[in-house]
């Protein structure tokens, strides 16, 4: 591979996961910032707050009271997107104008009773109850006849539009395959037909053999920043071996899976010494009863922070019209996370 080309020529990256393009641009790294600043808030928040309708004992906008839970708690949302009851209609005029219902069921899991903890200060043992939660949720979705994929998420901090700041995360599981997941399918379902093979698997072995992008390992997952990535400091976990969905892990995968989100959202709060917002979430096989041997159990992390706390990636005019572009390039990105301390900077002497 001509690294130096990668490092320091304008180029195009092919996603092969997902079938789209990504502009890389290294050298615009260099140019000043003369654009928005965000605001950095402090992160002060008290183990509990009265006032937060996720937290225990509290009341919730709709008027439910939240039981006074000790680990993690999920309930359907208040004001979800999707529905389980809605009338069933098909639109199609002209063959141009089409749409047609969705039902679904949308959930909130937080994470913690503390109001203060997220992700990469939890221990292991207390995240490893989120996996099980994870995994609890998706088999019992996903068994719904009219559910055909589960989406797990987390929104953190209020530069990804998260309307809360108690540790939580979502589950959307609905009628249809969403966009990104179905970009995913065809090309893994493209590349199992003719090579017999996890097209994630194959890549990891490159990955592996290359170290170039790896950023965190252990026994059963490896994280790393994707050849294509599109965020500054994207990263992609991926397990080793080639299961479908988070149904089909090991005990010691759920514990090997809770230690690698811990590794990489530590690294996240690291690089730039605050609690790092992004969005993430796992990709995993539809739930429609079919076998989907395709299929590889991944989750991808979105952050948009680029030089510093307080300046963020936009995507704006050519990613809107035209594709997705980026300045640092993935291999810069991942040397510089790989780096990182792998304790919190909040308990190290330097810490703020």
């Amino acid at each position: 591979m001509n690294n130096s080309f990668l490092a320091d020529q304008p180029h195009h990256r092919f996603n092969t996961l997902n079938g789209d393009w990504v502009l890389v641009s290294p050298h615009r790294s260099k140019r000043p910032w003369q654009g928005k600043v965000e605001k950095v808030e402090e992160d002060n928040r008290p183990a509990y707050d009265p006032t937060c309708y996720l937290c225990p004992g509290n009341a919730r906008v709709g008027g439910e009271e939240n039981p006074a839970y000790k680990g993690t708690f999920v309930f359907n949302n208040d004001f979800g997107a999707l529905q389980e009851n809605v009338e069933e209609q098909d639109i199609n005029i002209g063959g141009l104008l089409k749409a047609g219902s969705e039902r679904g069921i949308c959930r909130v899991i937080c994470f913690s009773p503390r109001h203060d903890l997220t992700l990469p200060e939890m221990t292991v043992p207390d995240i490893r109850k989120i996996v099980d939660l994870w995994v609890s949720e998706f088999q019992t979705l996903g068994e719904k006849a009219y559910i055909n994929y589960v989406q797990i998420f987390e929104n953190k901090g209020a530069m990804m539009g998260c309307s809360n700041p108690h540790p939580h995360g979502q589950i959307w599981a609905q009628q249809h395959v969403p966009l990104e997941p179905a970009k995913e399918e065809v090309q893994q379902k493209k590349y199992y037909q003719e090579n017999n093979k996890s097209l994630l698997l194959a890549y990891l072995e490159l990955e592996l053999g290359q170290q170039e992008r790896i950023v965190a390992e252990n026994q059963s997952f490896v994280a790393l920043v994707p050849f294509w990535a599109v965020w500054p400091y994207e990263v992609m976990i991926i397990s080793r071996r080639h299961i479908q969905h988070i149904g089909m892990m090991t005990e010691q995968e759920k514990d090997d899976y809770a230690d690698m989100l811990r590794q990489v959202t530590i690294m996240y709060d690291n690089v730039f010494e605050i609690s790092f917002p992004y969005s993430a979430g796992i990709h995993q096989s539809p739930t429609d009863g079919e076998p989907h041997p395709e299929w590889h159990l991944h989750m991808h992390f979105y952050p948009p922070l680029l030089r510093s706390a307080t300046v963020k990636k936009f995507m704006v005019g050519y990613e809107m019209l035209g594709n997705p572009q980026r300045d640092i390039t993935p291999e810069s990105s991942a040397e510089k996370l790989r780096g990182l301390s792998k304790v919190h900077y909040k308990k190290t002497s330097g810490g703020k």
